[in-house]
């Protein structure tokens, strides 16, 4: 099969406090610090190593669906611990509001326009693809496993169903999870037209169920995680966990222990499960004297997509997943670090999953891969709250698919004067008009500024052609563009034997 391609005064030094950011206080006792007068063996010995490094990813999970962020209908305890003991980044991007193109973009550190991965066999990829991450793409994983951590994988991946594109195949030593979205399953009418297999659910590259029971899989994927943990205490480890849920059906799924559980039907179930699967690893970390050498992040792939009646939700931000509203892409995020990270703290400045990467391989002790190019930067500095630190960004860029929509640059947003849009983020766009908004006061996109800040939108349409001529627009390749992985003859991923 081939393949191409702190104190109040020490918050304040670090940014504002979360405190001030959102009134609440359902987790105002609980901040800060894992602090012991005995330093166990484990303890001792991941002090004298890289940090292990962890990142839940979930799944059209919006800006407005935890506490930490607003939300007044899911309970999420966790959650509200971790941004008390650490950081809540508020301009933080997903690169798309769909998952494929967002995951690449988070495994290397490069806009999915760059690494063809914008537009597949459609806005996502479906089972039984020709198409995937090209394996000549250097993951977050293998950079890492090169620097000597173990590497594991749990959850969702959606970055190809064929050997080559599996976890196991871009820097994952150990996996566990379904190789794409919950919904697609055999009985969907385009799974019965187009021969998908029933869901799977693999260990590393074997399918050991199918249909996979998809109430149980947060909680399964919390259980391997947490087995990964404890079996890796002893070494540097990276731990990617791509939860499935709430996922992309209209009934989210959950385990017993929580279905019914919510204030807001199954979407609320699923989140308040994420947040307990959040605890559950903390917990464990702390149980092990880990929690002071482990850096923690907690996003999401994309905003939560429009529902009738609602499920989710995006405010204070306008417009709902698979678009390029700050509803789409602008993500919740929460780093935990304790004693690293400073607590109770909240960042304004622009970053996106691009960064994590670069800034892991810093972290780890080795150089990020020189030979190609890399969007995303070493964002330590605003991780770890040093004064006057700012965002690296001269210019982040908006694509619904293989087109430009967008562009940011510090406080202004530009929805670029299109004629024809592939999916309008914002109805009050008029066709061949510039809409301007300060996304920094107005996140809700209501007031455009355009007729205000001509000078601004020139400077912004300057900053898109740019973009234009690296990554391409639609119908028009970027320079420095790479191809998406293929396969020939793409085979079903099928269960061949009990486990």
């Amino acid at each position: 099969m081939d393949a191409t391609n702190l104190s109040d005064e020490g918050r304040e030094a670090h940014g504002i406090t979360r405190r001030e950011f959102v009134r609440r206080s359902a987790a105002a006792g609980l901040a800060a610090g894992v602090g012991t007068t005995a330093v166990s063996p484990t303890a001792q010995a991941a002090q004298d190593r890289p940090p292990n490094l962890i990142v839940f990813f979930c799944d059209n999970l919006g800006y407005g669906d935890i506490e930490p962020t607003g939300s007044e209908l899911h309970r999420t305890p966790n959650l509200n611990r971790m941004a008390n003991e650490g950081r809540l980044f508020t301009h933080f991007y997903a690169t798309a509001g769909v998952c494929t193109p967002s995951r690449a973009s988070l495994i290397t550190s490069a806009y999915p326009r760059r690494i063809s991965m914008d537009e597949t066999d459609g806005r996502v990829l479906r089972p039984v693809s020709h198409i995937g991450l090209n394996p000549y793409e250097i993951t977050i994983a293998e950079v890492l496993k090169e620097a000597g951590y173990a590497t594991g994988a749990v959850g969702k991946w959606h970055l190809g169903d064929q050997p080559p594109f599996l976890p196991t195949r871009c820097g994952f030593d150990f996996y566990f999870g379904t190789p794409y979205s919950d919904d697609m399953v055999h009985t969907h009418p385009r799974g019965e037209e187009d021969g998908w297999p029933p869901l799977p659910l693999l260990r590393g590259e074997e399918v050991i169920e199918a249909p996979v029971d998809r109430n149980t899989l947060t909680k399964r994927e919390t259980e391997e995680a947490i087995g990964f943990i404890r079996e890796h205490r002893d070494e540097p480890f990276f731990l990617y966990v791509p939860h499935a849920m709430p996922g992309s059906t209209t009934a989210p799924f959950a385990s017993e222990r929580f279905r019914g559980r919510s204030e807001n039907g199954p979407w609320g179930d699923a989140v308040e499960e994420l947040d307990w699967a959040a605890g559950q690893v903390l917990d464990v970390l702390q149980e092990l004297d880990l929690a002071e050498h482990t850096l923690v992040i907690w996003t999401s792939d994309n905003g939560a997509p429009r529902r009738e009646p609602p499920q989710g939700g995006n405010a204070p931000m306008h417009g709902w997943g698979y678009s390029t509203a700050e509803g789409g892409q602008r993500v919740p995020c929460i780093v935990w670090q304790p004693g690293t990270v400073p607590a109770d703290t909240v960042c304004e400045e622009l970053t996106t999953t691009m960064d994590l990467l670069p800034t892991f391989a810093k972290l780890a002790g080795v150089e990020p891969p020189k030979d190609r190019i890399l969007d995303g930067h070493d964002i330590r500095p605003l991780l770890f709250g040093e004064d006057g630190a700012t965002s690296p960004y001269d210019a982040f860029y908006y694509y619904e698919g293989p087109q430009l929509q967008a562009v940011r640059a510090g406080r202004w947003k530009l929805y670029l004067p299109l004629e024809d849009w592939t999916r309008v983020p914002n109805p009050a766009i008029e066709p061949g008009e510039p809409a301007l908004y300060d996304v920094a006061t107005d996140p809700g996109e209501s007031r455009n500024m355009a007729g205000d800040h001509p000078d601004i939108v020139q400077e912004l349409m300057a900053l898109a052609e740019k973009a234009r001529d690296d990554l391409g627009d639609l119908g028009r390749p970027g320079k420095n563009q790479r191809p998406a992985g293929w396969v020939n003859n793409p085979q079903p991923l099928l269960k061949t034997r009990d486990p």
